[in-house]
């Protein structure tokens, strides 16, 4: 979900013609920190999604646009054995 996240403020910083370092002017946060959300290093806090959100002119659920429900953690569900089941 991390990098879906990134993925999706790349893509919305681009289509308003916005660097990395003009973002941080006005956001707060560092070229470094934006950087490492837009390749999935990062866990934005939903305050952070709704202040880029406002940087960007846009609505925070943007950010989570494409999430799927199975998508919701960034390690694999475990299998559940067939007994377990019954």
């Amino acid at each position: 979900m991390r990098r879906l996240v990134g993925q999706n403020f790349a893509r919305l910083r681009k289509a308003r013609g916005l660097t990395q370092e003009q973002v941080s002017d006005r956001s707060g946060f560092s070229q470094q920190y934006l950087s490492g959300l837009e390749k999935g290093y990062r866990n934005p806090t939903v305050i952070t999604l709704f202040e880029l959100a406002t940087c960007l002119e846009t609505t925070p659920d943007e950010f989570l646009r494409g999430v799927k429900s199975d998508t919701l953690t960034d390690t694999p569900p475990s299998p559940v054995s067939p007994s377990a089941v019954r």
